[in-house]
């Protein structure tokens, strides 16, 4: 069963940062595909960025260079959101799949976590 908890979300001031957590529990195996999308009234859930076993980062325009995804051992991504800007406000999910990314942004990951609200204001 696998479980994915996010944290580290709350109220920052635009150009501020903050860095987001996701622990990860009862994934197995070495294939992964995980990533951080986020979600506000005013769009759909965007892919924010993703990692790959390989090491491969993708990242949504509008955070690159801003923001840096990566996997701090087997049980946590994290997520580092430097100058910060109010649209960047929204719930972020963590994901995971044992899929590639090429294939998983296309049909969707398995797991999702419950999300961590970030407001930038």
């Amino acid at each position: 069963h696998v479980q994915l908890v996010e944290s580290g979300g709350g109220l920052v001031q635009p150009g501020g940062s903050l860095r987001l957590s996701c622990a990860v529990s009862g994934y197995s195996g070495r294939r992964f595909c995980m990533g951080w999308f986020r979600q506000n009234p005013a769009e759909e859930r965007t892919g924010v960025a993703i990692i790959d076993s390989y090491g491969n980062l993708r990242y949504g325009d509008s955070v690159e260079g801003r923001f840096a995804i990566s996997r701090d051992g087997p049980k946590t991504l994290s997520l580092v959101m430097n100058n910060l800007k109010s649209e960047d406000t929204g719930v972020y999910y963590c994901a995971a799949d044992h899929g590639q990314c090429g294939v998983v942004v296309r049909f969707g990951f398995d797991y999702w976590g419950q999300g961590t609200q970030v407001t930038v204001s």
